[in-house]
């Protein structure tokens, strides 16, 4: 069965129209300070890890995790290969982080290691990587408790390649207890002469309780997945029950191996498509838009149905189901649009569009029953301005003395992406994509745990002006095998500009939003508030009721920093010798 493509709908009555900017607080965020023990194991990339696909998984990697089931709860794994756990209770008597577990000693360290990686899979198991290829799964205890339990391990596998591990999931069926574990790897490809020579590979693993009931818990692998594609995913999770897995990447990912067999993908068949006939043409200019829809022939305008709002519209005769309906790509103004019937057999609409300028690339989202006409002073304005772009000489260098670009020779990350950033749901069982929301032109920014037991919401950026721009936050919840369900949860601004961790609070509101520079700075940036005090506006000159803050705080430490997670409460900031904890709201 085919894969069912959805587009993301934006709930705008989430959007703030009336947010002017961030007004920069003087008011000092308190920072407390935990000197560590010993240094964190960071990883740096060798020389053999060039690509861009390499900093993207490891050069950018979080060495900081938040527990999403015990608030202000913080692991990270140092260079003795020590897990370590920091609960917060009281910021200015903090202690030091303790030991939950240590990773077994080997002698010597190979090129190829990487940093270790750890999962909270529930709240009572974890899953950990070494970074030379063995994976742990731990029975932790109940972590919350301020006791820090020694963690047990009860599963421990040599994979053999070094691996990081993104995203893992517990769950009981039939009685029998499951972990489920997605692990990340970055293989060189011998037969690829072109591009980089690199591949990115996804491994689902299944380990399940083998042991009869009333005997000693014994793990065991029973079902391994590989997938395969050509780009770091932004996004990739397990659903709670195991039964698909959610990746959001530029480029598509397959399965190619289950349990150690190819995956054989039945070839399409070739077939000749019909050419379907549109059944509307459109134009626009910079100020409105002119539909043409094919009608029966001899309709009346008592048989029109007709209905438009500044954000959908919907065309039909009456008795029908409609012929074109759904929401626009921009507002419209209905009181300037109008419809009119013409030759008795087709009707010409006319939207007047409510934003002067910007080019519609659609009429209706989605819809591509229609085909767009342009004008001739349209292509010749189009002519005009590529005409510099081509030359009857083949080299048009002029300096003749250095010669044209080849584009084997560039990276990644000077390409434009060959495919669009898609979040794709496969089926557990088919090992095929079911649904894929296409998010091309929506920038990935971080994921967060709003809900441990649902799968981490994604978040994206949309609708970018000069100098600031929505965030849009989408929780993902179960998907069938016919329907995918994913809203709009929250969104909140952030200005542009280089970043190195972005995140938010988990609260249900997020009140707050952060991001952090390389070394020292981070900026906080909080939802709207009411003010204490009478202020206006004097461009507008009315009064102004809640105000977006700004804040700024600066480390006092020269380390690069190399993990970041927020709480509602809390931020928690790591560099290579100090844990820093700051105290973001007081509830």
């Amino acid at each position: 069965m085919a894969a069912s493509n959805y587009s993301l709908k934006v709930n705008r009555d989430l959007l703030d129209p009336k947010f002017e900017s961030y007004r920069l607080s003087l008011d000092a965020i308190p920072t407390y300070n935990v000197e560590l023990d010993a240094a964190v194991e960071e990883d740096k990339l060798k020389d053999t890890q060039y690509t861009l696909e390499h900093m993207r998984a490891f050069g950018m990697y979080n060495y900081l995790h938040l527990d999403p089931w015990y608030e202000d709860s913080v692991l990270f794994v140092d260079c003795k290969g020590r897990v370590l756990s920091l609960t917060v209770t009281l910021d200015s008597a903090l202690g030091k982080p303790k030991e939950v577990y240590r990773i077994s000693e080997e002698p010597g360290r190979s090129e190829d290691n990487l940093c270790s990686s750890l999962s909270l899979t529930s709240s009572t198991w974890a899953a950990l990587s070494d970074g030379r290829g063995r994976l742990y799964l731990l029975r932790t205890g109940k972590r919350g408790d301020g006791l820090h339990t020694k963690w047990e391990p009860l599963f421990v596998e040599d994979t053999g390649e070094p691996f990081t591990i993104l995203h893992s999931v517990s769950h009981v069926q039939a009685g029998v207890h499951i972990v489920e574990v997605l692990l990340l790897r970055i293989q060189k490809d011998p037969q690829e002469a072109a591009g980089s020579g690199y591949y990115v590979s996804l491994e689902w693993i299944t380990v399940s309780n083998t042991a009869a009931h009333g005997q000693e818990k014994k793990y065991e692998v029973s079902k391994r997945r590989l997938l395969r594609g050509k780009s770091v995913p932004h996004y990739a999770a397990v659903e709670p029950q195991g039964k698909g897995l959610m990746v959001a990447s530029e480029k598509p990912f397959i399965f190619t191996h289950v349990d150690g067999r190819p995956v054989e993908l039945p070839e399409p068949e070739p077939m000749e498509v019909d050419k379907i006939e549109p059944i509307y043409f459109w134009q626009q200019t910079a100020e409105d838009i002119t539909v043409c829809l094919r009608m029966p022939k001899g309709l009346t305008k008592e048989e029109v149905q007709f209905r438009l709002s500044s954000d959908d519209l919907s065309i039909g005769v009456q008795g029908f189901p409609p012929l074109l309906e759904g929401q626009l790509f921009a507002s419209v103004d209905p009181e300037a649009s109008a419809w009119i019937i013409k030759n008795e057999k087709s009707l010409e609409v006319t939207l007047q569009k409510r934003t002067e300028g910007p080019m519609w690339p659609e009429l209706v989202m989605g819809d591509k029953r229609g085909e767009f006409v342009m004008s001739d002073e349209q292509a010749a304005l189009i002519h005009e301005r590529l005409t510099h772009l081509t030359s009857e000489d083949l080299n048009g260098n002029v300096d003749r003395d250095k010669p044209p670009c080849n584009s084997q020779e560039l990276e990644d990350c000077d390409g434009y992406p060959e495919d669009s950033f898609t979040l794709a749901h496969f089926d557990e069982i088919s090992l095929k994509p079911t649904q894929v929301v296409n998010l091309g032109g929506h920038q990935y920014l971080f994921t967060v745990d709003v809900d441990p037991s649902e799968m981490p919401c994604l978040c994206i950026r949309h609708d970018v002006d000069a100098l600031f721009g929505s965030l849009v936050l989408i929780s993902l919840g179960t998907c069938g095998s016919t329907s995918l369900r994913s809203m709009l949860s929250a969104t909140f601004r952030h200005p542009s500009g280089t970043k190195k961790f972005l995140c938010c609070s988990p609260d249900h509101d997020f009140s707050y939003a952060c991001l952090c520079e390389c070394f020292r700075r981070t900026f906080f940036y909080r939802q709207p508030s009411p003010v204490e005090t009478v202020l206006f506006n004097r461009k507008q000159g009315r009064q102004v009721g809640q105000v977006a803050k700004q804040q700024v705080a600066s480390l006092e430490s020269d380390k690069p920093i190399l993990g970041f997670r927020a709480t509602n409460e809390r931020l928690f900031i790591l560099t290579s010798t100090n844990l820093f904890v700051l105290k973001v709201n007081n509830n």
